[in-house]
């Protein structure tokens, strides 16, 4: 009794471990490799899958998506011959999941080894400088190399990425230098030119600022001498609508003369010969009033007195 019960449980262990080997489940963006008897025979995709138990096996479970493998830093030599160390980064994607099994041992040692030896290719032809500065081209060679080499082994390169570029300790020392000095004289370009900028802005202010000047003072000369000969206008105007005759010429003559001297300057000035006339005609201005009185009664014209006569000075003598 009891020996029929042991062959029971283990017919039943046996059941269960046959279905456990039947139901294969796959998770999405995955895929199996199921072999029979060690041969391949097909490619389980994401879901529910039935395999015959204990003679199919699942070989490989493969990850469809998209992996990223950086790699570490690889020394390479520039035309130049200066040793640079680079490090990539290699954006990968499984579409074949058998040609990923069977085409190549490891996929990931054989993308690294691929990206080393065609990196020292495109490096090799290109100089320091250019390798530092050419990176977009770089990565677009070095992807169309690694697309097609492993298109038979069922990856897909997607992109390539250049993470680091690290020069020799010198190099980088004389590059920083070179990188100073050229920021410096950037500076002192751009100080210089700010200073003759600003000399030019000056000296156009200043020229604006004269040629304002020069036009205010030309219009204010011009203004008041339009000023000055409309007064001369206005009393030429005044005097000969008064009519004036030469009794008050003179008189006006004579109240000009004590102006003409004044001043702590003039050590020498000229009597013109017309004052003779000037004062004949206030005299006789002066008698003609005193005989509008007429008769015994007329008082007899009072005597101007004589006018000073100006002090002629003689001019020193040097």
């Amino acid at each position: 009794m009891s020996a029929i019960i042991i062959v029971l449980i283990i017919l039943v262990v046996l059941v269960f471990i046959a279905l456990i080997k039947t139901i294969q489940v796959i998770p999405q963006a995955s895929a199996a490799i199921v072999e029979r008897f060690g041969r391949y025979t097909r490619t389980l995709n994401a879901g529910l899958n039935i395999v015959v138990p204990f003679i199919d096996s699942i070989r490989n479970r493969i990850d469809l998506r998209e992996q990223v493998v950086p790699f570490p830093p690889q020394p390479v030599i520039t035309q130049d011959n200066l040793v640079v160390n680079i490090d990539t980064v290699i954006y990968y994607q499984v579409t074949d999941a058998r040609a990923a099994t069977y085409e190549v041992a490891s996929y990931i040692q054989a993308i690294e080894q691929l990206t080393v030896t065609t990196l020292r290719n495109i490096i090799g032809g290109m100089d320091l400088e250019r390798t530092l500065t050419s990176r977009e081209e770089i990565n677009a060679a070095l992807r169309g190399v690694l697309d097609e080499a492993t298109g038979k082994w069922g990856i897909r390169v997607n992109r390539v990425e250049l993470k680091a570029i690290e020069p020799p300790t010198s190099i980088q020392d004389s590059m920083e230098k070179q990188m100073r000095a050229d920021r410096d004289k950037r500076a002192a370009i751009l100080t210089a030119e700010g200073i003759r900028q600003s000399q030019i802005l000056t000296a156009e202010g200043e020229k604006q600022s004269a040629i304002l000047r020069a036009e205010g003072e030309a219009k204010a000369a011009a203004l008041r001498a339009e000023g000055e000969a409309q007064a001369i206008r206005t009393v030429f105007e005044s005097i000969h609508a008064g009519d004036p005759d030469q009794k008050l010429l003179s008189y006006q003559y004579l109240q000009m003369l004590p102006k003409i001297a004044e001043g702590d300057a003039n050590k020498l000035w000229i009597v013109p010969s017309e004052i003779g006339d000037a004062l004949k005609g206030l005299s006789g201005a002066f008698g003609n009033f005193g005989g509008m009185g007429g008769g015994s009664d007329a008082k007899t014209p009072p005597v101007m007195p004589t006018p000073p006569q100006p002090r002629r000075e003689q001019p020193p003598i040097d």
